[in-house]
């Protein structure tokens, strides 16, 4: 039986760990933390339960395949509830808009709030779901980084059809053409943040993400974002997948050009193949310090990272849902000051997370538990003490003055999480969110692959590598790795 070390237990990982064990690989994964999930997982401040890390959850498909992959019935395992309303707006003009998970109320929705008519927004969505039917089985579902990929017929049409894909505009450039209204630019450009990047900069191709939420819609797991991470640990172990937690890898052992182990504190683990689940960055500097680096793709920018506040609030706002976003005066400015002046905005759009709406159980009778999020940029030094004093005070001013309500007040327990400490329990570079921005027409050919080109044997998957970052995308880049090996290293071999 091949054997495969998986270093980290992160979404990717443990998918892959999944679709290896299943293939008849002997599979052990080792996390340095003593719990698995990586960004995905929980926070409890005394009677508050927290989702820690991601807490959208959208096209739950990708983890119910993974269940039938494996052969097993998802229902054991994991439920979920899907959303009637996707997000709450509150514009800094005193808007307020609903975004319904069906679509002829969204619709309606627009046109009451924004003026504008039903069939632009609908052909707006159209040409959002055009690209993602041409591109998601070159970009989401395959390597970019296999000759095989591009000779295939859904490719070949992609390509012939470049220029609808709005490749060589940004994802404003797009909204503006589309809609007038300001309100309406904004909205739609908030989705450059779902891979930590500038809706100024990044492709307009990237204006699919707006489909990909409002067709499939917007989920919440029973139990909480954590329970993803609690179903595919439990899988995993299901199948025979072995968890080592608290076990620090510290070194990938390459002899004549080929991965064969790693180093566990201080003691040597041979194995015929690795998967490396870590981000890129750390895995090269530190795992592979004494092998050649990919020095232009570690250079690529890195995503936004995130400054995080878990409050327990003493009191209930009907006004909110599970997802709410509240948006600063001046977006551009917002995105200049992350993207180009590595400092946080005086005015940061906020997301604010309260899976209570739905989970009673997450906070106190007449409590609600608020995850309370703001875009920031990665960690290079900055002055991180004086960045989160400032910044929860404009966050406060803006919540309250947008509900009509003080808040402060009414915090009760108190947690922070800021780009320092992303960065040290995740190991992700710089506490960046999605590995590399995308901030590029070509970005998404210029991540790291999902193998090695220099090192034989050894693969990677993750936020860090093809196809990105978030639990839909690193789900997929589980599977791409996990092909990959079975196609380079065939079981009955």
């Amino acid at each position: 039986m091949k054997s495969i070390a998986i270093i980290g237990a992160g979404v990717a990982g443990m998918a892959a760990a999944v679709r290896l064990r299943k293939e008849g690989y002997s599979v052990d994964v080792y996390e340095a933390n003593t719990y698995t999930g990586g960004k995905l997982s929980e926070l409890r401040l005394g009677d508050y339960r927290f989702d820690a890390g991601p807490s959208l959850f959208t096209m739950p498909q990708f983890v119910e395949s993974l269940f039938l992959d494996a052969g097993k019935d998802i229902a054991p395992y994991f439920s979920y509830l899907k959303k009637d309303i996707v997000c709450e707006y509150f514009f800094d003009d005193g808007t307020e808009f609903t975004a319904y998970a069906d679509l002829e109320r969204y619709l309606e929705e627009c046109e009451e709030k924004f003026g504008v008519e039903r069939s632009k927004v609908k052909k707006y969505f159209s040409a959002a779901k055009k690209k993602y039917d041409l591109t998601a089985g070159l970009f989401l579902q395959r390597s970019l980084h296999r000759w095989d990929t591009y000779w295939r017929t859904d490719t070949l049409k992609a390509i012939a059809q470049l220029f609808s894909l709005d490749i060589f505009q940004t994802m404003d450039e797009v909204n503006r053409r589309f809609f007038s209204d300001k309100r309406l630019q904004q909205m739609f450009n908030r989705y450059a943040t779902y891979n930590g990047s500038s809706p100024y900069l990044t492709p307009g191709i990237m204006t699919m993400i707006p489909h990909l939420e409002q067709h499939f819609g917007t989920f919440l797991p029973k139990g909480g974002m954590v329970s993803i991470t609690k179903a595919l640990h439990k899988l995993g172990e299901d199948l025979g997948v072995r968890y080592h937690l608290g076990s620090k890898v510290d070194k990938i052992l390459v002899e004549n050009g080929k991965a064969v182990g790693i180093e566990v504190g201080g003691k040597r683990i041979t194995t015929e193949i690795v998967l490396s689940n870590m981000d890129v960055v750390p895995t090269y500097r530190h795992l592979l310090a004494d092998s050649k680096a990919p020095e232009k793709t570690l250079a690529q920018e890195r995503s936004s990272s995130a400054l995080i506040f878990y409050w327990g609030i003493k009191g209930v706002f009907p006004q909110l849902n599970l997802h709410n976003i509240f948006f600063s005066h001046d977006y551009r400015r917002e995105f200049q000051a992350i993207f180009k002046e590595n400092r946080v905005s005086e005015d940061p759009t906020v997301y604010l997370n309260i899976t209570s709406k739905d989970e009673p159980g997450d906070a106190p009778q007449g409590g609600e538990n608020w995850f309370v999020m703001i875009n920031v940029p990665g960690n290079k030094g900055q002055d991180w003490d004086s960045i989160v004093d400032q910044s929860r005070k404009n966050i406060l001013k803006k919540i309250s003055k947008s509900l009509g309500r003080e808040v402060e007040s009414l915090i009760e327990v108190e947690s922070v999480l800021d780009p320092r400490t992303i960065e040290s329990k995740t190991q992700s570079y710089q506490g960046s969110l999605y590995g590399a921005a995308s901030n590029d027409s070509f970005s998404a050919f210029l991540r790291h692959p999902n193998a090695a080109a220099s090192i034989a044997n050894l693969y990677f998957c993750g936020g860090s590598v093809h196809p990105g970052g978030g639990i839909p995308l690193c789900m997929m880049s589980g599977k791409i790795a996990s092909e990959w090996i079975a196609k380079d290293h065939p079981i009955h071999k």
